[in-house]
């Protein structure tokens, strides 16, 4: 989990936006984020690639957590209802299955009272070493 932790350590893109990492386990973890004013689209709305952006950071965290540098094959998202301005998010991802070099991952995005703003699948490629 150490590789998950340094990881996050080092992502300026989801410190600049407040992203936090609340929970870790082998193959799960757990990131939140406040929505912003500047994260708002045209409709008042928090912008999808924002909400994409914290999902992707718990799936980062999640498959980085056996120790082997792992990184992104593919992922997609849902969205299921609007979030907004001031909004707490809170993103789980759970490992589904590991095979080879490859896995998957289900992430659930969650606003206020545990609502749910998207669902997200990702894929994983695990780097050989020294790729």
């Amino acid at each position: 989990m150490e590789g998950a932790r340094r990881m996050m350590a080092d992502d300026a893109a989801s410190a600049a936006l407040g992203i936090e990492l609340t929970e870790l386990a082998e193959g799960r973890a757990d990131c939140r984020m406040t929505v912003t004013e500047q994260m708002v689209n045209g409709h008042a709305l928090c912008h999808g690639g924002y909400v994409f952006l914290l999902a992707d950071t718990a799936f980062a965290c999640a498959c980085n957590s056996h120790g082997p540098v792992t990184v992104a094959a593919g992922a997609e998202i849902t969205f299921v209802s609007p979030a907004r301005a001031g909004e707490v998010l809170t993103a789980s991802a759970r490992e589904r299955t590991r095979y080879g070099r490859s896995g998957i991952y289900d992430v659930t995005v969650r606003g206020e009272g545990g609502r749910v703003v998207a669902e997200f699948r990702g894929r994983s490629r695990t780097l050989r070493e020294g790729a």
